[in-house]
């Protein structure tokens, strides 16, 4: 099992900056970004718009780090970050943890 977060961006260049950030930290080992047309309530009335979303896979023990690090750098007051746990082939999950790194505590 591993952690699969989805995480939407305000715009391709954040979403780009903030997956790069974490891969270059090795807290994740992938992320898949692509554009996406949201509709929500936002200070009551519906909002539409463009955003950006990333899937982000990790091990289930950096999940708090990530989200941690999202929540410090995200420029959304209140930031979607939707956290799945998921299984893949034996060899897709080995490669996800020789990904990452937990950082020394």
């Amino acid at each position: 099992m591993f952690s699969v977060l989805y995480v939407t961006h305000p715009d391709e260049e954040t979403a780009r900056k903030l997956s790069r950030l974490l891969l270059e930290e090795k807290l994740i080992a992938c992320a898949n970004l692509f554009p996406i047309q949201s509709a929500y309530w936002w200070e009551g009335e519906v909002q539409t718009e463009g955003e950006w979303v990333s899937l982000l896979k990790t091990t289930s023990e950096l999940y708090p780090l990530v989200e941690q690090r999202l929540l410090k750098l995200h420029p959304y007051d209140t930031p979607c970050i939707i956290r799945t746990e998921v299984q893949a082939n034996e060899s897709y999950e080995r490669w996800i943890g020789e990904s990452v790194v937990v950082p020394d505590q």
